[in-house]
């Protein structure tokens, strides 16, 4: 019997299984496909943007250069590695189409921003971002098997169970990581709740007789919305309340004449290689878990794909999930630390899918949708605007309500820096917490005693401590604990124990 069996072997999953994995849980994960790879996963319409919070997450667990390298982008993040002041992000992004200025950022107004490897999103493709957390899985003992589709689940309060083709897959756990149309969540009886699309989105790989007529770039027409990020590549919608069937493959014909109709030109499609339809449906579950059985990414959460919020969401789903089931499985989780997930988690995708809906809502090709469209526009031609934004779409803006007042517990450590080099970011590798002592002037490495298998302790001067004398950083990254100039090491140790269980004797 496995520690965890996890449904589906997307990027979600995958990086599930890496974060468990890592931990030394045993490991399986089921994916219905017989294989890894897809032609929607590799360019052009796999690819996807990361956002800052997701590279990060990469940059924390060793596999950043990795990524960018299988990507094609330039690994020049930490070009100034000496730099002690945040530089301003190189791209924005967009909301509902509308491009946003990096210029109009206010670094200096961003919550604890310092400078590091992974300070802003990059894009990538699917194929790149599986492949590498496949490998990774694999060298850390995670058991993949493709080709097998889940038609049962069944649980009781030891053990969960997966059923597929005559098999039966037991384990202490069981995570649903299978997509949109999830299997597990039908399976294990999760409430799925939300609103209705409003439109029919299309992307397709495409050669195009006359492109000449077709801008490149985002536009919102008075008849949708077409996106041409590349040559051959385009994205629409078209606002028919999502009326096309997704069972049924859209048709040259079909494309051709919605292209048509949102762009407002004669363009013609000589021939359709790949393309596929989506809606902006935008669903979640009343809960994460349901006993033994839990739920992460599209599998949780639906909702359009604008701005690539589910990918994002997945990723932060998979972090926040990771160290808390294994440390369950392992036996020193505090009290009711799994069920912080959902508490912590269900906030965040309910506000990416209002965010979703938001920029429906602008979108939309009638005088409702342009008069928000006016108010945005004037909106992100302001730095204030545009730094919000700039926040949203970062994940700068995810606070975990922790219980602190403090303005630093709760959010995304920032990459600290010792005076010998060493990053936070580096040092969490192993998917441990990790205490920063800037109370002393010696450089010390080690582990906390009582927490020695689940603490990594740093101490030394900070070349920027943000005036403060101690953090506790939890193995996801979020700061549990922040101590001013003179840390309080019993307020330390209740944190510590607060999240990392009991230390041992």
């Amino acid at each position: 019997m496995h520690d965890v069996v996890i449904v589906g072997a997307g990027p979600v999953g995958l990086f599930l299984a890496c974060e468990l994995g890592l931990a030394g849980c045993s490991v399986l994960v089921l994916e219905r496909e017989p294989e890894s790879r897809s032609p929607f996963k590799a360019k052009p319409l796999g690819m996807r943007g990361l956002s800052a919070a997701s590279v990060e997450a990469f940059y924390r667990r060793g596999m950043l250069h990795q990524l960018r390298t299988a990507s094609g982008v330039p690994d020049d993040s930490d070009a100034d590695p000496d730099a002690h002041e945040p530089f301003a992000p190189r791209g924005v992004g967009h909301f509902a189409g509308m491009v946003l200025d990096p210029a109009q950022v206010d670094v200096a107004a961003l919550p604890y921003r310092l400078p590091g490897p992974a300070m802003e999103g990059m894009l990538t493709h699917l194929e790149a971002v599986e492949t590498l957390l496949s490998e990774q899985a694999y060298q850390l003992g995670v058991d993949i098997r493709h080709g097998v589709t889940v038609s049962a689940i069944a649980q009781n309060d030891e053990v969960a169970v997966a059923r597929a083709g005559g098999h039966e897959y037991a384990a202490r756990w069981v995570v649903g990581c299978d997509g949109g149309r999830s299997a597990v969540r039908g399976l294990a009886g999760f409430e799925f709740v939300g609103t209705k699309p409003q439109f029919t989105g299309y992307t397709m790989h495409a050669t195009v007789a006359d492109s000449e007529k077709l801008r490149s770039g985002f536009h919102l027409t008075p008849t949708g919305m077409y996106l041409r990020p590349s040559e051959g590549h385009i994205a629409m919608m078209d606002f028919d309340g999502g009326a096309f069937d997704r069972s049924q493959q859209p048709t040259r014909d079909h494309l051709q004449a919605v292209l048509r109709r949102v762009s407002g030109t004669e363009v013609t499609l000589s021939e359709v290689h790949l393309a596929s339809s989506f809606t902006d449906r935008a669903m979640q579950t009343t809960t994460y878990r349901r006993g033994r059985v839990l739920l992460a990414g599209d599998a949780a959460h639906i909702h359009s794909p604008l701005g690539g919020q589910g990918l994002n969401t997945g990723i932060g789903d998979a972090m926040n999930l990771g160290w808390k089931l294994a440390a369950t499985v392992h036996g020193y989780a505090p009290d009711g630390l799994l069920d912080t997930y959902t508490r912590e988690r269900h906030p965040i995708g309910a506000g990416v899918l209002d965010w979703s809906r938001a920029q429906v809502a602008a979108m939309r090709p009638d005088p409702h949708g342009r008069a928000v469209q006016g108010v945005v526009r004037d909106l992100i031609g302001t730095r204030d605007g545009t730094t919000y934004m700039f926040e949203r779409i970062s994940g700068a803006w995810i606070r975990y309500d922790l219980g602190s007042e403090h303005p630093l517990v709760g959010r995304s450590a920032p990459d600290l820096r010792l005076e010998d080099g060493t990053r936070l970011g580096d040092l969490m590798r192993d998917g441990r917490g990790v205490a920063l002592d800037f109370s002393t002037d010696r450089c010390l490495h080690g582990s906390v005693r009582g927490w020695g298998s689940r603490l990594r302790y740093v101490a030394g001067q900070a070349r920027n401590d943000l005036q403060l004398g101690a953090v506790l950083v939890r193995p996801d990254g979020v700061v549990a604990w922040a101590g001013e100039r003179t840390p309080d090491r019993e307020a330390f140790e209740r944190a510590a124990s607060q999240w990392l269980g009991s230390p041992e004797i």
